[in-house]
């Protein structure tokens, strides 16, 4: 007897010790399950749930530094999952040791994983249970943490939350207007309204509990008498009513089509990326895409991001005016992804050749450790080996390429991650153009969720976007973010499509993410000043 009342208090004691680790691990499982809200799954109700259950694990930390843990296992597990992809870029084709790149990989993930844990720790300021902590205070902040990522450090705003409603959320409704970032508002609003509204339905006073029907309409009645009361009713409607507003707003036509519609070629080079950069390659991949160039009939044909594994001045003259004297013939124009060099540095670049005179877009924002060394990181070298890593940056503000009857607006792979870089060359641009090479990323992730990343660029501006790729994925995406085509992943293929372009603007081209960053200034200013008033979150009520 005495020995298993010794056993079980043993077994009581390690349950107690484990204890505090259960709630770690459920955040984590949450930021894991929520990349599934994100293409090539398009679950986008997802990230609403999860995000609720991190609420309700927030709302039960005992301290600030408690919530931030939890936040910070979140975001292990967001993005431990859901760009483990760096991993491959690293060490399959950047030939860093697996174990360098495993650590770099997981440090990376750790610094990304400090914002939700920054979010936590400042929301667990606010108020215990309070509608402004919920629908004001944590979207606020998480909206404002998404963008934020998107500056430091050149930026990464990768998975940013709002990016899992393109395009089929209604909330996706919003991007126009607001942005990407302004939809990672709308969907953290609707997971804090679903977290406060259960925490008063089970909880209707301080530390009591409450059947859901019990009591009637009253006894689940989550508002306080008075101002409190109609308060919080005005703003789980306003809540509430965003995704009809943003159904709405869906139906739009923010832009309008301009001229005939368009007879453009996507090729895919399919160049597997450890053959790409091989002196013996050379000949093969030029004939690849000069096939596939004679073969179109379009008035505009486009080439993938660095499509010759040749600098500009080092591919032959004849090959050139061949691919140009076709496009002449078809009174159309081919853009070209090249790396270039002049007296100031090495570029990498995208060339037109054709009916119009010769133009070239210049990358602007490069990639850290990819395109450009940090200072202070030259030791890197000693183990990544990415040819072309040692790019100048672009002009900051360049025309868009009068090309193909079209005045379009150019970026090179990364870059169409930062929305309000891309509206630059609007509203002059009628078309958007993206040249990537994802091969660096194998078959993983990284293809269809940037592929998702292009389709919200064509939802904020109201611009067809086209994207030419190596290996994929190469698509034509509509001004809604619907997908037009798709190429098939890995096949050396071109994607023959009629576009149309646009003109006008959207309210996010105008503005851009300035409009957003005031909502999300006025949100934080409400919730911090009517903090003084009520009881800290991480006190018992």
């Amino acid at each position: 007897m005495t020995e298993t009342i010794a056993r079980a208090r043993l077994a009581g004691m390690h349950r107690h010790a484990f204890a505090p680790l259960t709630p770690l691990i459920m955040a984590g499982s949450l930021g894991a399950a929520t990349v599934l809200g994100f293409a090539p799954f398009y679950l986008f109700p997802l990230p609403v749930i999860t995000l609720a259950l991190l609420l309700g694990l927030w709302r039960k930390a005992e301290s600030p530094r408690r919530a931030a843990a939890l936040g910070f296992a979140f975001g292990l597990g967001f993005f431990g999952a859901g760009v483990s992809w760096i991993y491959i870029s690293l060490h399959d084709f950047g030939g860093m040791p697996a174990a360098i790149a495993g650590v770099g990989t997981a440090l990376l993930c750790a610094v990304l994983a400090l914002f939700p844990a920054a979010v936590a720790f400042l929301q667990a300021k606010l108020p215990a249970s309070s509608v402004v902590r919920f629908v004001l205070a944590v979207p606020a902040l998480w909206a404002g943490a998404d963008w934020l990522r998107s500056y430091l450090f050149t930026g990464f705003p990768w998975l940013a939350i709002g990016y899992s409603q393109v395009p089929a959320s209604p909330l996706s409704g919003f991007a126009p207007i607001l942005g990407v970032y302004g939809v990672s508002l709308v969907t953290a609003m609707s997971a804090g309204l679903a977290t406060y509204l259960y925490a008063k339905i089970k909880s209707p006073r301080a530390g009591a509990s409450a059947p859901f029907f019990k009591g009637g309409l009253k006894g689940i009645s989550p508002f306080k008498k008075g101002r409190s009361r109609w308060g919080g009713i005005c703003i789980s409607v306003f809540i509430v009513l965003l995704w009809p507003i943003g159904y709405a707003l869906k139906q739009i036509d923010w832009t309008q089509p301009i001229g005939e519609a368009l007879a453009v070629s996507l090729l895919q080079g399919n160049v597997a990326q450890e053959l790409k950069w091989r002196e013996d390659q050379v000949d093969n991949t030029l004939k690849t895409y000069l096939d596939l160039v004679l073969a179109s009939r379009a008035r505009l044909i486009i080439l993938p991001e660095a499509a010759f594994p040749l600098l500009r001045d080092q591919v032959p003259e004849k090959y050139l005016a061949r691919i140009a004297g076709h496009a002449e013939q078809l009174g159309g124009d081919v853009l070209i992804g090249l790396p270039e060099r002049d007296g100031n540095g090495y570029y990498n670049s995208v060339f037109s050749f054709g009916t119009a005179p010769t133009q070239v877009y210049r990358k602007s924002h490069l990639v850290p450790f990819g395109e450009f060394i940090p200072p202070g990181f030259g030791w890197v070298l000693r183990w990544l080996q990415i040819p072309m890593s040692d790019f100048s940056r672009g002009a900051v503000y360049q025309k868009p390429l009068e090309v193909g009857g079209q005045k379009v607006a150019v970026d090179i792979c990364y870059e169409d991650v930062f929305g309000e870089e891309i509206i630059r060359m609007l509203p002059q641009a009628t078309l958007l153009v993206n040249v990537s090479n994802d091969a660096w990323f194998g078959d993983s992730l990284a293809i269809p969720q940037h592929l998702q990343i292009a389709q919200a660029r064509a939802l904020e501006t109201g611009r067809v976007m086209l994207r030419s790729t190596n290996t994929g994925a190469t698509a034509a995406i509509a001004p809604d973010g619907q997908l037009i085509r798709v190429a098939p992943l890995s096949e050396k293929t071109a994607l023959n499509v009629a576009v149309q372009g646009y003109t006008g603007a959207t309210p996010y081209v105008r503005w851009g993410n300035s409009l957003l960053l005031t909502i999300v200034v006025i949100l934080l200013v409400i919730s911090f000043v009517r903090a003084r008033a009520l009881p800290v979150a991480g006190k018992k009520q």
